[in-house]
């Protein structure tokens, strides 16, 4: 049966692809070449598979040629989309520091007017002392002219009596100690004493009316000059506290150390005594006091933000790269912590510090590469990597906005870049909650 498969088969493939035979001639000899049908078929077959091989990856490469190009296009799309959100937030951040210039001048003005207002308010509170001590002295001088007055009325109604009475007799015969003349003329001095006196007493009168009309306009101008003062402690006290909190830093132990470091007294912002008897205040005195001590803690705040990294380590046009937090390593590829936030720009780009502080390192550190470490108050440290420049050296004091060094691309990095962190008591925190803080009120 199978014999017979095969002879038909064989006999079909005859029909079809009948025996060939190549000849390959020389000068000297003649040969062939028999193709059989199986050979034949094995040689179309391979003809029609390269073909066929040929055609689908001519169509693979043009369609991935169509796809690129559209890749290409879609990749130029979201880079211009990319470049004008760039341009977007470079004005939205320029923007951002003229409102923020814009309002450290109105601080500025705001702590000026407050002080020369502190300087009238105590002007005129020792003005008020002195008049108020004036009425006393001119209350007591009227009164013991009144008693005066008293006094020599009594004595002439007795000498007029005496005379009315007929010891004009017993008079005459004392003519050698009291002559008429001399009481006359002491009748005289005592009567123009009355009448003096009484003009006194009413041009007293008068200019304590007066005094107490001063006293009443200037306590008016106290009132409105202490409304001003608390109203400006109230726009500047509340920001500043407003940006510490959202750090989620303790303002109380803050201010307190801060305190503590600045902890001499006396000047403008000593709190107002009058009085040496140990009586109570004045409400005018416990005003101006609380409010010297809303501008002591404005004070504080001040000192405070400038030992905390509340600043920007860049000031030139720059593009955030790395956010801080879990991201994929661009070394390795796998899964890390990154424990600061990258800000790129070109090489070179000056780096500032962003608060006072000492500087406890300045150099190479592993993947680092060329590293500044500045310990702040409070416990903070702050970190700029990836140096191409130091300017600072081991042990020196900085101050916010000091040039500490250049960018760069040292150490263990893809491009130019600075790798910014801000460690609190040794733990990484994220570096964009001080300088949002800081934004929203600088």
């Amino acid at each position: 049966m199978r014999t017979r498969i095969a002879i038909k088969t064989h006999a079909l493939l005859e029909h079809y692809f009948p025996e060939r035979r190549v000849f390959l001639k020389s000068d000297s000899d003649t040969r062939f070449i028999r193709l059989r049908p199986g050979t034949q078929i094995i040689g179309l077959a391979g003809s029609a598979f390269l073909v066929s091989w040929a055609i689908i990856a001519t169509a693979i490469i043009l369609m991935d040629s169509i796809g690129s190009g559209n890749f290409r296009e879609q990749a130029k799309r979201d880079q211009r989309t990319y470049q004008a959100r760039l341009n977007e937030l470079s004005a939205q951040r320029d923007l951002r520091a003229e409102e923020a210039l814009a309002a450290q001048d109105r601080f500025n003005a705001a702590l000026t007017q407050i002080s020369v207002m502190q300087s009238e308010l105590l002007s005129s509170e020792t003005r008020r002392r002195e008049l108020e001590t004036g009425i006393d002295v001119i209350q007591s001088t009227l009164r013991d002219t009144m008693k005066d007055r008293q006094k020599a009325r009594l004595k002439l109604a007795e000498l007029e009596g005496s005379l009315e009475n007929g010891e004009a007799g017993s008079v005459r015969a004392d003519a050698d100690q009291a002559p008429t003349d001399f009481l006359a003329q002491a009748l005289a001095r005592t009567a123009a004493e009355r009448d003096k006196v009484v003009v006194d007493a009413q041009d007293a009168l008068l200019q304590a009316d007066e005094m107490a009309q001063e006293i009443a306009l200037m306590r008016d101008q106290n009132d409105a000059i202490f409304r001003q003062l608390e109203e400006a402690m109230s726009v500047s006290v509340a920001p500043l506290d407003k940006m510490f909190r959202s750090a989620g830093m303790p303002t109380d132990s803050i201010l307190a150390t801060v305190r503590r470091g600045y902890s001499g007294q006396g000047g403008p912002m000593t709190p107002l005594s009058f009085t040496t008897r140990g009586e109570e205040l004045s409400p005018d005195t416990l005003r101006a006091n609380r409010l010297l001590n809303q501008m002591d803690r404005l004070n504080l705040y001040r000192i405070a933000a400038e030992k905390a990294p509340f600043a920007n380590p860049v000031k030139n046009a720059f593009r955030f790269t790395s956010q801080f937090g879990y991201r994929r390593d661009p070394k390795t590829g796998g899964r890390r912590m990154h424990k600061g936030v990258d800000f790129a720009a070109g090489m070179g780009t000056p780096l500032y510090s962003t608060a006072d502080g000492v500087v406890i390192h300045a150099g190479w550190s592993s993947g680092y590469g060329r590293l500044v470490k500045i310990q702040h108050e409070f416990g903070i440290e702050t970190r700029y990597a990836h140096m191409s420049k130091l300017r600072v050296k081991v042990g020196q004091r900085v101050s916010r906005g000091q040039h500490i060094g250049d960018m760069g691309a040292s150490g263990r990095v893809t491009g130019v870049h600075l790798h910014y962190e801000v460690r609190v008591g040794g733990k990484a925190v994220n570096p964009m909650i001080y300088i949002k803080a800081a934004n929203d009120v600088f």
